[in-house]
Order: C-alpha cells, then structure tokens, then sequence
C-alpha cells in the first residue's frame, strides 16, 4: 500500500490547503501524516509549519501544486459560468412555457435585476476590450 501512496497530501481550504508529508514506512504500518505548511493559493504564500524549515523539494512540490490548483479553479470558473448560460437558457423556457403568473411574480424582479447588473458589466468589460484594440 505505501508504494501507491503519495509523498505529500494537500487538504483544500477555502483560498488553499494545509499540506502534509504522508508517512507509511513505519514499524506500526500506519499511514501517518506530518503537518509541514501551510498555503495561500490567493497571495503565493507557503508557510511552514512551526519551527518547520521546508527543503527545495517540498517547496518546489507545494509550488507545482499551487499552479496546478489555479488551473483547476479557473477551469473551474469556466464551467460555472457556462452552466449558468444554460441555466438562463433552462429559466427562460420555464418562464414560457410552464410558469404560473405567482411564479414569475416571484421573482421577476431578482432576475431583472440580476440580468441589468450583469449586462451592465459585460457591456463595460467589452467595451473595455475593444478600446485596448484599437
């Protein structure tokens, strides 16, 4: 079992992870797992854990984890996005076809608004861009 362990274990916290050198080459056999540092995908920053002083290795693996972490969340983001086109999409047949007049009463008004805010904010953002074009 140990040879299909990883090295290091990375528990996900809301803007990081607390990382963990795993053990299980041990007398007792037992998976045991040492805090090393701790993580901050947000600013970059690694900090090491107590009086910890991590080696070149266990900050280049933290580092290698951190920017593969920023891809899965901007991927992430992506996907979030494109599930919420669909989700309009999905919205907008319901408000056709099978909303009752109590239902849309309900909640035109968050979605108008909603919708302005982010229309509002795309058509800045596009603009945005295409005056960095030109």
């Amino acid at each position: 079992m140990s040879a299909d362990l990883p090295e290091y274990y990375f528990r996900v916290r809301e803007n990081g992870a607390v990382v963990f050198r795993v053990d299980s080459d041990n007398r007792q056999r037992r998976i045991e797992m040492d805090q090393i540092a701790v993580v901050n995908i947000r600013n970059g920053e690694i900090k090491p854990h107590g009086d910890r002083a991590l080696s070149e290795e266990d900050v280049a693996v933290i580092r290698d984890w951190m920017s593969e972490r920023q891809g899965v969340l901007a991927a992430r983001d992506i996907d979030d996005i494109l599930r919420t086109v669909d989700h309009l999409n999905l919205t907008t047949q319901w408000a056709q076809s099978r909303a009752s007049e109590d239902q849309l009463e309900e909640v035109t008004d968050a979605l108008l608004l909603a919708m302005h805010d982010l229309r509002s904010v795309l058509v800045r953002k596009k603009a945005d861009r295409l005056m960095k074009e030109d």
